[in-house]
This record gives structure tokens, sequence and C-alpha cells, in this order.
């Protein structure tokens, strides 16, 4: 049975659009596309100067009139609000408005919770949700909140207040429990993935810049594509072949968005570890949002956050067929203009990632005991192998090698990768090796 259970009314909703210092220009419109992401009916609106949020509303007592007689006027039963509350401000408006009250943080977790698909991607919507509704719980419980005295009146010593709490502090639990015993599945295999020696890559960017459209034409898969925020939460990865290093790994991430809550980033650091632990981030960019500079500082607060900041980024500037001109070649590597919908400039990204994985690839023929057969498939594994011949002492192979492939074989444990090291290490920038 599930613990958290969606009201069924409440979708014809009145925006509160707060005006404060600093805002982002697009944030009036984003919220308006979050708010109809969760299946919301936009009814009306109301802007809100704030120079100081209120304590106790947010917003004034004369706005906060004004957004109650056009609720009514409009027939809204639900208020959004794009702005964290605080757990007093949002049972203080619910009080004054007499209706539910969503600020932007649970939009957002409500949003994740409908689109969540995979195991994991639900155990961690709901972790989140009941992080963020246990600061919420008294709410629904006021007419509880005191114990009833006198003979016949005395109960087990507990209000339901206080039964829900723990409820909840159970629930948050035995979830946690889980999501370890998820993550150390899946932290599995990732290890698995780097004792192959793959380089790894991984897909990072604002919501609906089109990381999974550029995922699909990358790896041949068929990742869900839908032109709206946060169309898919849960990770994937997928093995691509055709490089001249051989294959890598590409990890299709959540996208990012605002403010995006903290509860969420806790919970989802499981899955970005893979951008945590990647190679190379192509940071992919809507190239004709006219706020795409200031997403790009966002994705990069939140790469900061959870420990991806000083992974190296391509950005890519995608739907650049929507741009009057195609913009030049970017002759430092550092970015690449494409269309992942329609497939333009993939062949030019494909050559910048080769370029920034394998900067120095060479070739050289070594001698390998038959005794390391494992390794051997490890090379194997890696597309590394080019040319193969038996020996009497073991397999004379002609293998294409980077210092990052060398650096990953090199921690293999026992006798693999103590022959890397030995064999292996460091590539000479013009060596002059001699064929068998």
């Amino acid at each position: 049975m599930q613990f958290i259970e969606r009201e069924q009314g409440g979708q014809r909703a009145l925006l509160i659009l707060p005006k404060i210092r600093n805002r982002a220009d697009d944030a009036d419109a984003e919220f308006r596309e979050l708010a109809r992401s969760a299946g919301a009916e936009l009814v009306a609106e109301l802007p809100a100067r704030i120079d100081k949020p209120n304590p106790k509303l947010f917003i004034g007592i004369g706005k906060a009139d004004e957004a109650k007689a056009l609720k009514e006027a409009s027939g809204a039963d639900l208020v959004l609000v794009d702005y964290a509350l605080t757990p007093a401000q949002e049972r203080n408006l619910e009080r004054h408005l007499s209706c539910r009250v969503v600020d932007r943080a649970a939009l957002i977790l409500d949003i994740f919770a409908l689109r969540a698909r995979s195991h994991e991607g639900k155990l961690e919507v709901e972790l989140a949700h009941l992080k963020h509704m246990s600061t919420r719980l008294v709410r629904g419980w006021t007419h509880l909140e005191r114990q009833r005295g006198g003979i016949g009146n005395r109960g087990a010593g507990e209000t339901q207040l206080e039964m829900d709490r723990r409820l909840v502090a159970d629930r948050i639990q035995m979830l946690s429990r889980k999501l370890e015993s998820v993550q150390a599945q899946r932290e599995q295999g990732r290890q698995a993935r780097l004792r192959s020696a793959l380089p790894q890559l991984a897909l990072v960017g604002y919501t609906n810049a089109g990381k999974s459209t550029l995922f699909n034409r990358l790896t041949g898969d068929a990742v869900y594509v839908a032109d709206q925020l946060f169309a898919t939460l849960d990770p994937t990865v997928r093995r691509v072949g055709g490089f001249s290093f051989g294959a890598m790994t590409v990890a299709d991430t959540v996208g990012f968005v605002r403010a995006l809550p903290h509860e969420l980033i806790a919970a989802f650091k499981s899955t970005l570890t893979e951008a945590r632990e990647s190679d190379l981030l192509l940071h992919v960019v809507d190239a004709a949002d006219p706020a795409a500079e200031e997403r790009i500082v966002e994705v990069n607060r939140v790469l900061e956050e959870i420990g991806a900041g000083a992974v190296p980024q391509l950005i890519v500037w995608n739907k650049a067929d929507q741009l009057e001109h195609w913009p030049a070649p970017d002759p430092t590597a550092k970015s690449v203009h494409i269309s992942a919908l329609t497939g333009v400039g993939l062949p030019e990204l494909r050559s910048t990632i080769e370029a920034r994985l394998v900067p120095s690839s060479v070739e050289r023929w070594v001698l390998l005991p038959y005794a390391l057969g494992e390794l051997r498939a490890r090379l194997l594994h890696v597309d590394a192998l080019r040319e193969e011949h038996s020996a009497a002492e073991g397999w004379k192979l002609k293998l294409s090698l980077s210092p990052m492939l060398i650096g990953q074989l090199a921690t293999l444990p026992g006798a693999a990768g103590r022959w890397v090291r030995e064999n292996l290490s460091p590539v000479e920038p013009e060596p002059d090796w001699n064929t068998p």
C-alpha cells in the first residue's frame, strides 16, 4: 500500500508570482510550465511585489485578501506559489484562502512523483516527499494537538500528530534502508563498468534542453522523449562503440531546474553519481533559449553541490537549427553546436568527444602471458585490441591505448593491474615499437 496518496481535486490553479530582486526574467513562464507539467489548469495569476517576505503569509495581508477574492472569482481550488514557503507560511495561507496551497518545492516533488518509473526513482521521490512533508504534518492535525483529560477521556498517551510523525519517521527509515540496498546494486554495476576500463560520459543540463533526444541519437536507444519539464527522471546507461579508442558508456541523467529542492538533490545524489564519476560531461544547453547563460550557471551550481564541479565539460549547444545562423565551430573544442532532433552536427560532436577523451591515443605491440587471459578479455571488451598473434610465451597483441585507458587498467586488482603498471605505463609521446 502506498504511503502517500495524491488528492484528486485541486487542479484549477491560481498562480502567485512573486516579484523579487534578482529573479530571472523568464521565471514566470517556467513556473507556468511546471504547473502545467503537474496537470494543473491555470485559471488566474496574481503578481506580488515582495521586498521582504511576510513571516506569517509570505505576501502582505492586503495581497492575501486580493488573492482570496481572485480565487473565488476564478473558481480556483488550488493556489501555487513560486517560492519555497515555510511550513507556517503555507499553513497560514491555507487558512486565509480556505484552499490547498502548494509551494515551488512541493510542486516539483509532485512532478517527480508523476514521472518516476524505476524502483529506485520511486523510492528516492517518496523519501524526498516524506522529508518535505514531515515539517508540515501539523497542518492536517491541528484539531488533535491536545489530549483531552478527565475520567473516560484519557487516551493511550500519544496524540494523533505524534503518531503521524512517528509513522513518517518509520517510513523514512524503511525507505532509507531500501535505497541503501538498491544503491549498493547500482554501485556494483558502476564498479563493473570501472573495471571494464570503458571511458564514461554523462549528459547533464537544464530540463527540456534535449538530453534524452541526444542520448537516443548517440546510442540508438529509444528513451522516452517529450517537450515538457522532467520528461524522464530515471538514469539510463548504455554502451556506445565506433570511436577510435573503442567503446564508452553514456549516461542520461535527470534534468535540473532553478531552485531545485534540496530534498530532491539529496535523494538523487546516488543517481547523479553517474555525473560525478564520469570522465566527461556533455552539458546540453538549449541554444534557442534566451536565458541559456543563466541555465548554465544554475546547472553548474547543482553540479558543484553534488561534487561534480571539477569533472571536465563539453558544452553542447542543442537546437541550433532554431537559430537564424548556424554558429561557426569553436576552435578551442570546448563547445559544439548540434541539432539532436535532425542529427545535424552529430559527426562534429563525436569527433570532439574523441579529441577530449583521447587526446594522445597511440598503438603499441605487447607480449601478454597466457596466465593473464582475464586481462586479454578486458582489452577485447574495451575495443583496445587491433591485432593478435599466438606465440610460445603468450599472446602478441597490437593495442590502441590512451593514458586514461592505461590509468584505468592499472587499477585492476592482482597480477593484471601489476602487469599493466610494469608494461604499459607510461605511454611514450613518440614511441618506436617493433612489430613481432
